[in-house]
């Protein structure tokens, strides 16, 4: 007879999501792999033999702890929602060049932002307000979205660094000046490390199924070539509370039966055609702003610039384009209009029907050509649609509802397992870095402990059984994390930092008694999340805690560790440091460790 597999998962299950709130802005986000760590190509070579790494350094930015990737906590009110991400994608990122023959290294590394941003949830209209330097909105992965400037503007004498102001007339496109930097995914850092997409990102796009390839011997993204059949994704939310879209939308923006295809941006090169004036020749001077910059920036038209030629070529700043809706088409004499010669607005966005909005909502769309290269603006214009009253904050001031917790706080979720004759093949989510305890059981009241030391590849979990029982039970529970830099707070060796209560709290000099130490629910990584699991060390000041044992307590997760505390007649009295370490996961050489100051007093 074949086996009956029935499983159990104590802990419940991935990323539940709270059901009372069909709200796109908190179900949206790219979680899938946020129990992995955050990787890098630091070079060609080592992308060409796929050798990725977890810690980097260049000598000025370091990312010494791995760091999980991605959205790891989302958050909300009535009024916002808040995401906390470390800001690295959930590709393998780099390498990054200055130059397009990859001969001179970037300067600069990503690492863990420990951001925490917030999105309102009732977006109105703005007035103009122009997106400036930094982070403009985030992206599903957690990775940051800056605008179409690179922070250069023309000063007059040559292009300079705005520095902290929104910059000049004529602004440095950044697509076009820095583009050569940009890893695969399209995105790179500047010296803060914050890693960030300027346009179409097609690493996210894979991800999220929206009409991108992928090419596993190249490591490389490129735009489907057949017609696309389904309506993008949400790919990120802009600070003024509105969703941005892949590049592909309905036909009519009100008919979601009326055929898919790409968004056609509004703007146009100044280049002579769709009545534009002529910037494309060398010698072509810059005179005047097109009417789009004048409206956002609140300047005249007469602005000079540098004349184009080889030093500042046609295209090297945002201004070199102008909006179709300002300009009048000389074929027909009446002026272009959105919705009939062109898809989105100044902003780059429109009023319009989506799958996740069948009643409408106004929406912003990447704007890439029909092979995937990205088009001015690139993912929303030089203002905001609306009032961008979101941004970044360092704490969350209000009473909020957790809807999602990744990386460390992950519990695992078995698959349906793998059975053939005798034997079981069970995989489940994990979290990377962390070892799992797989037990089983005929009747669910008796356990037995298969392996305590299951190590999780990546963020998947694997474990073979061989069972010439009719019906087995199983359960998958975490024991040990290793360290790891965390979304907030400080960067942690396993854990230091977190909260011990001691009972008793004090004990007298040549006394031994059993003592009991509980793990905070907030402790930094969470407690082991199985009974049983192995305690390394247990020690109060320099004293050594004998025959420890951990007990695992759900709802809240807490943990206790039990022992027998002797203190020898001469010991120091006074305040002890009390410290709890866990056996590390296979092929690590350190366990989670938790400690606390002053958390028992010798007498």
């Amino acid at each position: 007879m074949k086996n009956k597999i029935s499983i159990l998962v104590l802990t419940g299950l991935l990323g539940a999501v709270n059901l009372a709130s069909a709200d796109p802005l908190l179900t949206s986000w790219f979680t899938t792999y946020s129990g992995k760590y955050a990787r890098i190509y630091t070079s060609d070579a080592t992308k060409a033999s796929g050798t990725a790494v977890t810690t980097w350094t260049n000598g000025t930015l370091e990312q010494s702890l791995p760091a999980y990737d991605g959205v790891q906590e989302v958050d909300y009110s009535a009024s916002w929602v808040y995401i906390r991400s470390t800001g690295l994608g959930a590709h393998v990122m780099g390498p990054w060049y200055l130059d397009a023959a990859h001969t001179e290294a970037f300067p600069s590394y990503p690492v863990n932002q420990q951001a925490l941003f917030r999105i309102s949830r009732s977006p109105s209209v703005g007035t103009n307000t122009i997106n400036s330097t930094g982070p403009i909105g985030y992206f599903l992965d957690g990775v940051s979205m800056y605008n179409s400037w690179d922070a250069f503007y023309w000063n007059g004498t040559e292009d300079a660094s705005a520095g902290a102001s929104s910059g000049g007339a004529w602004n440095r496109d950044a697509y076009v000046n820095e583009g050569v930097t940009f890893d695969a995914a399209n995105a790179h850092q500047p010296g803060s490390g914050q890693y960030h997409y300027h346009a179409n990102p097609p690493a996210l796009r894979y991800f999220l199924g929206d009409h991108v390839n992928y090419n596993s011997a190249t490591d490389t993204y490129s735009e489907a070539s057949n017609a696309p059949t389904k309506h993008s994704p949400i790919l990120g939310w802009v600070a003024d509370g509105h969703p941005i879209y892949g590049p592909y939308g309905y036909s009519n923006a009100t008919n979601p039966v009326s055929g898919i295809r790409l968004m056609v941006s509004g703007y146009v090169p100044r280049n002579g055609l769709n009545g534009t004036d002529n910037l494309s020749t060398n010698g072509a001077a810059r005179t005047t702003i097109p009417a789009w910059a004048q409206r956002f920036y609140d300047l005249a038209a007469a602005q000079s610039g540098p004349t184009v030629s080889t030093s500042y070529p046609f295209g090297r700043y945002m201004e070199d384009n102008d909006f179709l809706g300002d300009l009048t088409n000389a074929s027909t004499g009446k002026a272009y209009v959105q919705g009939v010669d062109f898809d989105l607005d100044q902003y780059n966005g429109r009023y319009c029907v989506t799958p996740d909005y069948p009643n409408g909502t106004y929406a912003y769309f990447v704007a890439i050509s029909s092979n995937g290269t990205p088009l001015f603006p690139y993912n929303i214009g030089r203002a905001y649609y609306g009032d961008p009253t979101g941004g970044n904050v360092t704490t969350i001031s209000e009473t909020v509802t957790t809807n999602f917790e990744g990386g460390p706080s992950l519990v695992p979720s078995l698959n349906v397992p793998a059975v053939s004759n005798t034997t079981v093949v069970l995989t489940w989510s994990a979290t990377e870095g962390g070892t799992y305890l797989v037990a089983s059981s005929a009747n669910l009241q008796a356990w037995t402990t298969n392996s305590t030391n299951v190590a999780a590849v990546q963020n998947t979990g694997a474990f073979t059984n061989t069972s010439t029982n009719s019906q087995r039970f199983y359960r998958v529970v975490r024991t040990a994390l290793a360290s790891y830099d965390p979304v907030t707070g400080t960067s942690s060796g396993g854990g230091s930092g977190a909260i011990i209560t001691m009972s008793p709290a004090t004990g007298s000099r040549g006394s031994s008694f059993t003592v009991t130490a509980t793990l905070s629910a907030s402790a930094t990584p969470p407690v082991p999340a199985m009974s049983g699991a192995p305690v390394a060390t247990f020690t109060v000041g320099t004293i050594s805690v004998t025959g420890a044992s951990y007990t695992y307590n759900s709802g809240p997760e807490t943990g206790t560790v039990t022992g027998t505390l002797t203190i020898p007649a001469g010991a120091t009295t006074g305040s002890q440091t009390v410290t709890i370490t866990f056996s590390p996961p296979p092929g690590q050489t350190q366990g989670p460790s938790y400690t606390q100051t002053a958390a028992f007093t010798i007498q």
